[in-house]
């Protein structure tokens, strides 16, 4: 029994391994035939361990403003990060990794403003832990070109920088509201608010890739196979702001900001023919690129609805002459009108001007001759009628996200009174500014708009272009001529209160003051003080056939004993509207106090730079010389352009050297930035201190320059930006 067991055992182990043989063996055939393991290729397996795969980012698209000046664009920076496997080094005389941690963390702190000792044990962590790489948190990224070349200077082994965007804003605090905010999601950049999270869909691009074939040292192979998705950029924004209006805008907001300290402001500047935002800001406003503590993330001028106050009266006037029971002529009793249970008043004080006439309410913005025009003279029911057509009931529709629309409050006979002055009932300034179109327009009511085009940023195609869209006509084209005559006489009579304050120097004005209550929301009752109100003003110019119409609002300014609440209104209205008016070449319609001489820059191509710069002074015109050459290269202005001896003219000669920045402006910088096409980066606000090019230093076209700005000191006796007063107030028992 034990020998033919014995004989049995080797042929049984026989069979079962022969079996696993043929099992292997053929498991083996079939891989080399088929060349797949569970389904899966062998080569694509192997061609894939050995193939880099990297994402070619797209661009976002960048907005500009109607004139293609950029307002938000993709910057570049980079994020620093240190290699700190050995086997990266393939040639020891010149090494890829780390190889000093104590010298490569020396010479980094002060660049990164870190300690020795953090970015040590960070390169400590990644030697011990067998990484690859190493990075040293926040203050290793977002690092500036100059930051960069500081560091690559140092020639440390391993020290290397990755390229990412980051959303740019070079104006900084500029229509910020509007522009809106990005943020950065898994390495993309997305919009928020504002156009940015408005257009994020169109201005969003779509990314590439690259892959090729490596080697265990990560060196790609001579034959790399390398296949090459291109990507898809975002496209481009144009938007109808105005560089120019909405900066004259942003300085004169930052100045009553600083004079008056107000809770809030905004001012809206519109093409009255067309209803495209040329400016619109308000105030509290931010850096984007900068945040910090933000006072208003609300862009007021949309998404605010207030009681308007006296600026309400254009509309009951407009819907009196439409309804055809405005007589200029006929008197009333001013001083105080009986509505339902509550006793209105006019602002002095309910002692009103005894009997005047209606023409003289509008001037004198009485709140009794307003209430008697709408409740006795239209009729509560019509004048309902006229504010819906007016689409004070609902939202403009303005390409801008957050709109939020008034409220027309009219249940109860006080407040179908109140509403024809501007109490209880609601807007926003973009309301206001969409019915004052019907004024300015022969009755036809637009649509405001702030987007003008979207362009694809590799064709430079037109994709969809907006255009003036009429949304109503509410009145008639004679109705709207004689309101705006009757508007211009409160700025042009004596009774009016926008006499002598809100006067233009080479326009005439028509428009309508405004000063309301707000509502405290710690008591829940308008709140009171001497300050405790909302001035404001609408006004369109020039009077007889307005081009602009702005209104501006400032709230709880801190005006002193002998001012009114229309000094930082008028401040900011004349400064913007006349400025504006001007730059528009906009024909004076009255003679100017201070004519303004208007100059036309000369041919300059191949002119002799003494000569030419002698025929500039001669025109009254002092330019920025940039080099001593003896012939010009170019001007910032083509020959012909017209001009002001006080508008910035920059000259280049054949032999650039760099001016002295000191003292510049931020907004001269970025002239010479367009001018030369220069590779700008600053940091700070205000006025030029430092820049990185020496003064008298060779100067390219392209450069990569850095300046520094500071803030300047506010004189203790800076000079008040004040007017005459107006006392008007809206006041309720």
């Amino acid at each position: 029994m034990k020998s033919r067991t014995t004989e049995i055992m080797p042929i049984v182990w026989i069979v079962i391994f022969t079996t696993f043989f043929l099992v292997i063996a053929g498991r083996f055939l079939y891989i080399q035939v088929s060349g797949e393991v569970s389904g899966v290729s062998i080569q694509e397996l192997a061609d894939e361990k050995r193939t880099n795969h990297y994402s070619i980012p797209a661009s976002r698209g960048t907005i500009y403003d109607r004139n293609g000046m950029a307002l938000a664009q993709e910057h570049v920076v980079y994020r620093l990060y240190a290699i700190v496997d050995e086997s990266h080094t393939t040639n020891p005389l010149h090494p890829k990794h780390v190889k000093d941690v104590d010298k490569t963390a020396k010479k980094l702190a002060p660049i990164l403003e870190m300690e020795e000792s953090e970015i040590a044990e960070r390169l400590n962590d990644g030697i011990n832990n067998e990484r690859f790489q190493v990075e040293f948190g926040s203050n290793a990224r977002e690092l500036n070109q100059e930051q960069k070349e500081e560091i690559e200077a140092l020639e440390l082994p391993g020290i290397n920088f990755m390229e990412e965007p980051i959303r740019f804003y070079p104006n900084g605090k500029f229509a910020s509201h509007t522009i809106g905010l990005t943020d950065k999601q898994d390495d993309q950049i997305i919009g928020i608010n504002g156009v940015e999270g408005l257009m994020n869909d169109l201005l969003t691009g779509v990314n590439g890739s690259i892959s090729y074939q490596r080697d265990k040292f990560n060196m790609k192979l001579l034959d790399p196979k390398e296949v090459i998705n291109e990507p898809d950029n975002g496209d481009d924004v144009y938007l109808t702001l105005d560089q120019k209006i909405q900066t004259l805008v942003e300085d004169a907001l930052s100045e009553v900001e600083e004079e008056y300290d107000p809770d809030r402001m905004t001012a809206v500047v519109m093409n009255a023919k067309t209803g495209e935002i040329l400016a619109l800001s308000n105030r509290p406003s931010y850096n984007p690129n900068s945040i910090g503590e933000v006072e208003n993330w609300y862009n007021d001028v949309i998404a605010t609805p207030f009681e308007p106050g006296s600026t309400m009266k254009v509309f009951t006037l407009a819907s009196a002459i439409e309804e055809g029971v405005w007589n200029p002529d006929e008197k009333f009793k001013s001083g105080t009108y009986k509505a339902g249970d509550r006793t209105i008043g006019d602002h002095n004080g309910r002692r009103g001007w005894g009997k005047i006439s209606y023409l003289e309410g509008i001037q004198r913005s009485s709140n009794v001759g307003a209430a008697k025009l709408a409740y006795e003279k239209i009729g509560p029911e019509r004048f309902l009628d006229y504010l819906q057509a007016f689409d004070f009931d609902q939202k403009t529709g303005i390409d801008l996200p957050g709109e939020v629309a008034g409220e027309i409050l009219y249940n109860w006979e006080s407040e179908k009174v109140t509403t024809a002055f501007g109490q209880g009932t609601t807007t926003t300034p973009i309301q206001l500014m969409k019915a004052a179109t019907t004024i300015t327009n022969e009755g036809k009511m637009l649509k405001p708009y702030i987007i003008d085009k979207t362009v694809d940023h590799d064709t430079n195609e037109v994709i969809v272009e907006n255009k003036p869209e009429v949304v109503g006509e509410p009145i008639s084209s004679e109705t709207a001529k004689k309101t705006l005559e009757v508007l211009e006489t409160v700025i042009t009579s004596e009774n009016g209160t926008g006499h002598n304050i809100y006067n233009l120097n080479d326009y005439t004005v028509a428009g309508k003051t405004g000063t309301a209550n707000f509502v405290d929301p710690e008591t829940g009752k308008y709140k009171t003080g001497r300050n405790s109100y909302t001035f404001s003003f609408l006004g369109m110019a020039p009077a007889e056939d307005p081009e602009l119409i702005m209104y501006v609002s400032v709230k709880e300014p801190n005006l002193d004993v002998t001012e009114s609440g229309s000094a930082p209104v008028s401040f900011v209205f004349k400064n913007v509207m006349e400025n504006s008016l001007r730059y528009l070449n906009i024909e004076p319609d009255k003679d100017a106090t201070e004519p303004i001489e208007v100059v036309e820059i000369p041919e300059w191509e191949g002119k002799q730079t003494d000569s030419y710069l002698n025929k500039l002074k001669d025109l009254g015109v002092e330019p920025i010389v940039i080099g001593d050459g003896e012939k010009i290269k170019k001007v910032n202005m083509q020959p012909g352009t017209k001009i002001t001896a006080r508008q910035t003219v920059m000259v280049a000669t054949d032999n650039m050297k760099m001016p002295d920045l000191t003292g510049w402006s931020f907004r001269d910088v970025l002239s010479l930035r367009e001018f030369l096409d220069l590779d700008l980066e600053w940091m700070g606000n205000g006025y030029v201190k430092k820049q990185s090019i020496e003064k008298g230093s060779s100067l390219n076209e392209k450069d990569y320059l850095m300046v520094e700005l500071e803030e300047p000191d506010v004189p203790e006796d800076q000079e008040n930006a004040s007017d005459e007063s107006d006392d008007e107030a809206t006041e309720e028992e």
